[in-house]
C-alpha cells in the first residue's frame, strides 16, 4: 500500500468534496440561526413587551419560546426527514434551509410577541429538518472509507455557526431587528443547492425499486429491526441532548460561580468567553476527533470512551478549580471537557445513517435525533432545573453527569457498524 492510498481523502472526488461543503454550510447557518434567539432575547424580549429587561415577564416568554422552538424543531424534523427519503435530499435540504432563513428574516419585523413565537416555531421546523438531510447525504456520497470522517466534519462545523452568531450578536449590540436580517443570508446558499447536488446513486435505485417505502414511518416502526434501532438511537441521542442542556452548557455557570467567589466584577463577561469560545473549541476539536477516533475503535467503543471521559470530567471542573480557586485551572480543563462531553454529538451524525436502509436512512436518522431532543426535554424541565434550585451548583452538575453512564446501556443494544457497508 503507498503512502497516498492509506489516506483517508486519497479517493475522495471533487463533487464529494462539494457536497461536504455544501452540507457542512447548511448545518453552520442551522445552527446560526438557532443561536440569534439567545444572543438577541434580552433585547428583543423587553422591546417587544414594553417592560423593563429584568421585568419576570421576560423571562417567561424567554422560556416559553425555548420550549415552542423545541417542539417545532422535532417536529419539522420529524416531517422533513421523512420527505428527504420521499422527495429527495437536493429539494427537501433547500427547502429546509428557505425554511429557517426567511422566517428567520421576518422575525426582524415583528411587532408583537406572539408574532416571534410563530416565527421562532417556523424556524425551527427548518432548522430540525435540516440535519438529518444532510447527514444522510454526505453518508451516502462519501466512500466507505472516508464516510466517519467526512460526517464528523460535517457536524463539527456547527461551531463555526455559534461563532458566527456570537459575531453577529458584537457586530449588532442591541440593535436585534439587524440580526434577524441578517438570518437571511443562507437563502443564497439554496441556489447553489439546486445547481450543484445530485441525488445519490443509491436513493435514485431505492426509488425505482420501493417506491411506496420511502420515508415511512409505518416501516421504520413496524419493523423489529429498524424499530429497535430508531429507539435505541434516540434514547442514545437523548442523552446526549439532555447532558449537552443540563451539563455542557452549565460550563459558563461554572464559570460565573467560581469569578463571583473570586469577587471577579468581570464575571459576566469571562464566563460567556470561558464557555462560548474556550470550552467550544474544545468540543468543535472534540467533534472533528470522533470520525478518527471511530475508525481505529469502532463506534460503540468510541461512544463509550467519551461518554465515560466525560463522566469523570464533570466533577473534576466542578470541584478542581474550586478547591484550588484557579480561573486558570478552569480555562485549562473546560476544553477537555467540551471535547468528550460534547464530541460525542459528532457521533450521531457518524452512527445514525449507518443503522437504516437507504429508503428509511433520513426518516431514521431525524428520528433518532429529533425525538431524542423532544426526550430530553422533561429532563431540562424538571430535573435540571429542580436539582440546580435545590442544590449547590457544583453538586447538581455532578449528579446530572451521571447521565452519561445511561448512554453505555444503551449502547449495549445496539450493533457495530465499523468497516460495513451501508444497509441497503
Amino acid at each position: 500500500m503507498t503512502a497516498s492510498s492509506s489516506k483517508w481523502y486519497s479517493g475522495v472526488t471533487r463533487y464529494q468534496w462539494l457536497v461536504l461543503i455544501v452540507a457542512s454550510l447548511g448545518w453552520i447557518f442551522d445552527a446560526f440561526e438557532g443561536q440569534l434567539y439567545n444572543i438577541t432575547r434580552a433585547d428583543m424580549l423587553p422591546d417587544l413587551l414594553k417592560v423593563a429587561s429584568d421585568d419576570p415577564s421576560v423571562k417567561m416568554w424567554g422560556e416559553r419560546f425555548l420550549g415552542i422552538f423545541l417542539i417545532g424543531g422535532t417536529l419539522g424534523g420529524w416531517i422533513f426527514s421523512s420527505l428527504a427519503d420521499k422527495w429527495g435530499r437536493n429539494p427537501v435540504m433547500a427547502l429546509t434551509i428557505l425554511c429557517y432563513s426567511i422566517f428567520s428574516g421576518m422575525t426582524a419585523f415583528a411587532t408583537e410577541i406572539w408574532h416571534v413565537g410563530a416565527l421562532r416555531f417556523l424556524v425551527a421546523m427548518g432548522v430540525g429538518g435540516e440535519w438529518a438531510v444532510g447527514a444522510a447525504l454526505v453518508a451516502e456520497v462519501f466512500p466507505k472509507q472516508a464516510r466517519e470522517r467526512a460526517s464528523g466534519i460535517f457536524h463539527a462545523t456547527s461551531v463555526a455557526g455559534l461563532w458566527l452568531a456570537a459575531a453577529a450578536g458584537l457586530f449588532v449590540g442591541t440593535q436585534w431587528r439587524t440580526a434577524y436580517l441578517m438570518g437571511v443570508v443562507p437563502a443564497l446558499l439554496v441556489l447553489w443547492v439546486r445547481i450543484s447536488i445530485k441525488e445519490p446513486d443509491s436513493w435514485k435505485q431505492a426509488k425505482q425499486t420501493k417506491p411506496e417505502r420511502m420515508g415511512s414511518y409505518m416501516e421504520l416502526l413496524g419493523n423489529a429491526r429498524w424499530r429497535a434501532r430508531a429507539i435505541l438511537g434516540a434514547l442514545l441521542a437523548m442523552v446526549g441532548l439532555a447532558t449537552f442542556w443540563g451539563v455542557v452548557v452549565a460550563g459558563q455557570d461554572i464559570a460565573a460561580d467560581l469569578l463571583k467567589r473570586l469577587g471577579d466584577p468581570d464575571w459576566a463577561q469571562k464566563s460567556k468567553i470561558a464557555f462560548g469560545f474556550i470550552q467550544t473549541a474544545g468540543a468543535g476539536v472534540g467533534m472533528l476527533a470522533f470520525g478518527p477516533l471511530s475508525v481505529r475503535w469502532g463506534r460503540r467503543r468510541t461512544f463509550t470512551v467519551m461518554h465515560l471521559a466525560a463522566l469523570i470530567m464533570t466533577p473534576i471542573i466542578c470541584w478542581l478549580p474550586s478547591y484550588f480557586m484557579s480561573y486558570g485551572l478552569l480555562l485549562c480543563l473546560l476544553p477537555i471537557f467540551g471535547f468528550f462531553a460534547q464530541g460525542i454529538h459528532a457521533g450521531y451524525a457518524v452512527y445514525f445513517p449507518e443503522l437504516f436502509p437507504t429508503h428509511l436512512r433520513a426518516t431514521g436518522a431525524g428520528f433518532c435525533f429529533n425525538t431524542g431532543r423532544i426526550m430530553a426535554a422533561p429532563v431540562l424541565i424538571w430535573l435540571s432545573a429542580s436539582m440546580k434550585s435545590a442544590f449547590d451548583l457544583r453538586w447538581a452538575i455532578t449528579y446530572l453527569g451521571f447521565f452519561f453512564l445511561l448512554g453505555l446501556v444503551f449502547l449495549a443494544f445496539l450493533p457495530e457498524t465499523k468497516d460495513q457497508d451501508l444497509p441497503e
